[in-house]
This record gives structure tokens, C-alpha cells and sequence, in this order.
């Protein structure tokens, strides 16, 4: 879970600072005295909501790093690490990918994340937790769990995925900004400060909203990140881990990176539509349904 709740994060962090940079230095091509100019505005929406997208992308690595303390694995220097680091090895080259970083962050919860700006270029990091109290065989199913998203290129995949919803929350909260400074207040071409106290309080609405859509495709994923574990280190081995883990009820990773971990929270109702995760008794029946 830990990966995308850190890359959403990351990303609305980022397109805000874009938005109010751009604001204040005046740059707003779309605007001008007849209102609003349609098309110069889905430009700019794309540009700055895909651009939000793949900067928090391309630093999801160094953030995934710095937000759990991670350590990369230059040289094992233990038995742990040197298996830990060969099972990723192993389990790359049988999925078609390169080496990726591997690393431990210290933490007593059990978890595992995978980040990175392309299949080839991704991060594996393990919690100690997790070596802790898994055992070896439960331990290399959740690698492959991990080795899956990446080999599967889920990090490029939700990357554009969030582009395409940044760009329409952008673009509608100002066409909704407009509509309201002209209709409402009667401000002649649209965009007096009605239309920014607007164009903010539905870029947050609907912001929330297109949050529901990215974390239906994050629980999508899941289900073939689960598939691919159980092709890399066997399907009763990925059932056990995520037994294992749905009875430890493990600890959320931080926002940025929670769709690209092992684990998921709890939920049901409209809780649920904000889940990065499947619920464990969901997942394990895929599984044991895909025999």
C-alpha cells in the first residue's frame, strides 16, 4: 500500500506548487476578457496534471527512500540480506526486467513496496518486520508480489492514469469557477475572485472524486500483482503470505506509496472506494479461483 498512497501524495503536492506558481506569475493562457478559452485550458490542464504525474514519478524512488528511511543493499552483508537480494535477482529475470534496487527500511509492521520511474528502472524494499515474522517461503512470495508490479509496469500505469484525471479536475474546476463568477455573481467575462474561491473548492471536490477512480484501477492491480507472485514463488506460498498478513492486520504505509505495497487496509461502504487494496479474503480467492 505504502507506493501509491506516497505517489498520491507526491502528486497533488506537486500540481498544487505548479498551480500556485503559475498563478502567481500570471501565467494562465486560458483566461482572457471574453472569459474562458477551451482549448488553450485543456492544454494547460494537461500539461500541468501530467506533468504533476510523472515529476512525482520520476522522484518516487528518492521519496519512497527518504519517507521510510530506506537502505539500499550495495553489498549484502549478512545471509538475510545476501538471500534477499538473490531471490529478487531471481525472481527479475524470470519476470523480464533488471535488477532492481533492493532495500530494508527498519520497521516492526509487516510490509514490502515497490517504486520506481519504469519496470527497469524499480525499487523492492522490505520492512524488517517482515523478515521478522514471515517465514522464507511467505517472505519470497511477497517479493514476487512486488517483482509483479513492477515487471507489470504498474508505476508508469497509475502515473497516467493520474494524468489523465489531474488533467479533467483541473479543467472542469475552472470551467465550473467561470460558470459560477459569471452566472452567480455576474462578473462580465468570468473570472473576478469568485471565480478562484470557486475553481478551488471544486478542484478539491472533484479531486476527491477522481481519487475514487485511481484507487479502483490500484485494487485492479492488485489482483494480477497477486497473480504474478503466485506464478513467481507459488500460488499456495502467495495464499499463505496473504493469510499471514490479513491475520498480523499490518500497519498502512505512508499515503505517497500505499498503492504499491503488499498490504491494504479495512473497509467496507463508501470506505472501501478509497481503498488502495482488495480486501485479504478477496484476493486469496482469486487465487484459489485461478487454479
Amino acid at each position: 500500500m505504502k507506493r501509491i498512497v506516497l505517489f498520491l501524495a507526491t502528486n497533488l503536492a506537486i500540481v498544487l506548487m505548479l498551480s500556485v506558481t503559475m498563478r502567481l506569475l500570471g501565467v494562465e493562457p486560458y483566461l482572457n476578457e471574453q472569459g474562458l478559452n477551451l482549448q488553450a485550458l485543456l492544454i494547460f490542464a494537461a500539461v500541468m496534471g501530467f506533468g504533476g504525474a510523472f515529476i512525482s514519478l520520476a522522484i518516487s524512488k528518492w521519496t519512497a527512500k527518504m519517507s521510510v528511511g530506506a537502505r539500499v543493499i550495495e553489498t549484502p552483508s549478512t545471509s538475510e540480506e545476501f538471500w534477499l537480494v538473490e531471490t529478487v535477482r531471481r525472481q527479475a529475470q524470470a519476470a523480464g526486467i533488471r535488477m532492481p534496487e533492493v532495500a530494508i527500511y527498519d520497521s516492526p509492521e509487516v510490509n514490502a513496496f515497490a517504486t520506481g520511474m519504469s519496470k527497469n528502472s524499480s525499487l523492492i524494499a522490505v520492512s524488517t518486520g517482515l523478515l521478522r515474522q514471515m517465514t522464507r517461503e511467505e517472505a519470497e512470495a511477497v517479493l514476487g508480489h512486488e517483482v509483479s508490479h513492477a515487471a507489470n509496469g504498474d508505476m508508469v500505469t497509475m502515473a497516467l492514469i493520474q494524468g489523465v484525471v489531474n488533467t479533467f479536475v483541473m479543467f472542469l474546476s475552472r470551467v465550473i469557477g467561470h460558470t459560477v463568477d459569471r452566472v452567480v455573481f455576474k462578473n462580465e467575462n468570468g473570472h473576478g475572485p469568485a471565480f478562484f474561491v470557486t475553481m478551488i473548492v471544486a478542484e478539491l471536490v472533484l479531486g476527491l472524486l477522481a481519487s475514487i477512480i485511481v484507487m479502483w484501477f490500484s485494487r485492479q492491480r492488485e489482483f494480477r500483482a497477486d497473480a504474478g507472485g503466485a506464478q513467481l514463488a507459488g500460488r499456495q506460498h502467495m495464499i499463505a503470505a496473504l493469510r499471514r498478513l490479513g491475520a498480523m492486520h499490518p500497519a498502512p504505509l505512508p499515503d505517497k506509496m500505499a498503492a504499491f505495497g503488499i498490504a491494504g487496509g479495512v473497509g467496507g461502504g463508501l470506505k472501501r472506494l478509497f481503498m488502495t487494496h482488495p480486501p485479504i479474503e478477496e484476493r486469496i480467492a482469486a487465487l484459489e479461483a485461478a487454479r
